[in-house]
């Protein structure tokens, strides 16, 4: 049956997500070598999921209020107030992925400009794109910091929005405190609105990443979540906090599109929020430690200070890094295209978040190929 004719003009050109593609493919595999998802291997924590239980057994399954519920919004002020001394009215959304739609929807004027780095978040520049903006991809290659100058060099009449992301994914690097304030002075000067996604703000493997608020409290809209660092990715959980009147402008868009974030899940992320994952942190260090010391004799990529993901540069004997990964899902691996990610093909992602057999076995099948 047709219905091509219905389909609107600026959802067309999008393709299915690269990540989805080969999360799908991971279906039809047999038992293949799994390197592609970036999703925790742990278990979410006991006492979060009776958290959620007990919040079902109580009826907490109504709607909430579109902010959150109470506890955990005071819960999200005390803690932003303890870190950076930043008091910003909160709102919980569905997943990081579900504030930077609200945050977009709500600052976004057709024509307007988002300046993000080159790789990015598979998801940002389409998201521009769905709300009539226009993405600006700025190159970090070859050491994926984003360079203030670039990013000077990018700002037109037109750019609303710096999207920035760290620790990064796909590369895993963590933005420079001196790059943060560069690009913070050039927002103000440009009058710009940040938006900095944390989602991977726990997992940080050497030393603290610093938080965008520290520069600029008055232009930052926060972005955090609670399923890469409590393995919650499921229950689609996060909230943003930044400017008073973009909040209430995403939280009246929420009114009209997600309507709230999952009841039952809010009293897990309240419960996560006082749960200890040094265990878990720690197991990631030593699971980026493996992969890097298992590859670095073969590949070239930058070393990662948090996050669970390696982009590694595909062999130059290989026509593109699509060509390399075929290579490596048709041995039963599966890895990400780092075209999925950026304007080149020249690279791949590999996930480490993945049991220590998984990942040796995996680094296994890349030598392999790399010859």
């Amino acid at each position: 049956m047709g219905g091509h004719q219905f389909v609107a003009n600026h959802v067309k050109p999008l393709g299915a997500s690269g990540i989805r593609r080969v999360f799908d493919l991971a279906a039809s595999c047999s038992n293949p070598i799994n390197l592609s998802i970036g999703q925790p291997d742990f278990p979410v924590p006991a006492n979060i999921k009776d958290a959620m239980i007990e919040a079902i057994r109580n009826d907490h399954n109504d709607y909430t209020v579109t902010q959150g519920i109470q506890p955990l919004r005071e819960r999200i002020v005390r803690q932003l107030h303890e870190e950076l001394n930043w008091s910003p009215e909160p709102l919980v959304t569905c997943g990081v992925s579900g504030g930077l739609l609200l945050a977009l929807m709500a600052c976004i004027n057709p024509g307007d400009e988002v300046l993000m780095p080159d790789p990015y978040f598979v998801s940002y520049k389409h998201l521009v794109h769905l709300v009539g903006g226009t993405a600006v991809p700025v190159s970090t290659y070859d050491d994926f910091q984003p360079n203030p100058d670039r990013f000077a060099e990018a700002v037109t009449d037109r750019t609303k929005i710096v999207l920035l992301c760290s620790p990064a994914n796909p590369t895993g690097v963590v933005t420079r405190d001196a790059n943060l304030a560069a690009i913070a002075e050039m927002a103000e000067r440009h009058d710009l609105l940040i938006i900095s996604d944390e989602i991977y703000d726990m997992l940080v493997y050497d030393g603290p990443a610093t938080s965008m608020v520290r520069f600029a409290p008055e232009r930052t809209v926060l972005l955090r979540g609670y399923g890469k660092s409590y393995a919650l990715t499921g229950l689609r959980l996060g909230y943003a906090a930044g400017p008073s009147e973009v909040i209430a402008q995403m939280s009246k868009l929420q009114q009209y599109t997600f309507v709230c974030a999952a009841h039952p899940a809010q009293y897990g992320a309240l419960a996560a929020m006082d749960t200890d994952m040094s265990a878990e942190v720690n197991a990631y260090r030593g699971k980026r430690d493996l992969i890097c010391k298992e590859l670095e004799d073969t590949f070239d990529f930058v070393r990662p200070s948090g996050g669970f993901y390696l982009f590694l540069k595909a062999p130059s004997r290989f026509e593109s890094a699509t060509s390399f990964v075929d290579e490596a899902i048709a041995r039963n691996l599966l890895v990400i295209p780092g075209n999925a990610f950026s304007e080149r093909d020249t690279h791949f992602r590999a996930s480490y978040a993945a049991s220590d057999d998984q990942i040796r076995k995996g680094c296994d099948v890349l030598r392999s190929i790399a010859g």
